[in-house]
């Protein structure tokens, strides 16, 4: 297996593997804004491949305060291999390099089951209210 950045041309394999997880892409997970995500920190836009196939993926961030975990996907079919817990760890590992203290994920309310999973990985449920605005 192979972990490495992602880039531009990995677009429609991506959507497919969120789909195929079960994310939900949003109207911002665009080959765009994708793209302006690579400009900030492209070392933390993570993709695994596999025979050459596109099979896990992770965007992490960090904004300088707080880093972020977002779309952490592995392949149903190879679920229990670790390859989401390495994904993590690495990017735990490059925002700790960037002086990161604390890092936050989202989860939605219908992925709920991978509450337990992050809990293993030592995160923990804090009740929050989450706001957006659309600026587009």
């Amino acid at each position: 297996m192979e972990v490495r950045n992602y880039e531009p041309g990995d677009f429609a394999a991506l959507v497919a593997l969120w789909q195929a997880c079960g994310l939900h892409p949003s109207r911002s997970d665009t080959p765009g804004s994708l793209e302006r995500k690579l400009e900030r920190d492209p070392d933390l836009f993570l993709v695994a491949e596999l025979d050459g196939r596109l099979v896990a993926s992770i965007i992490g961030s960090y904004d300088g305060r707080r880093g972020w975990i977002n779309r952490l996907a592995v392949a149903p079919e190879l679920r229990g291999q670790a390859i989401g817990r390495g994904l993590v760890d690495l990017v735990e590992r490059r925002l700790a390099e960037r002086g990161c203290d604390k890092v936050n994920l989202l989860v939605e309310p219908d992925n709920r089951q991978v509450v337990d999973y992050y809990d293993r990985l030592g995160y923990r449920t804090d009740e929050l209210v989450f706001m957006e605005k659309w600026l587009a």
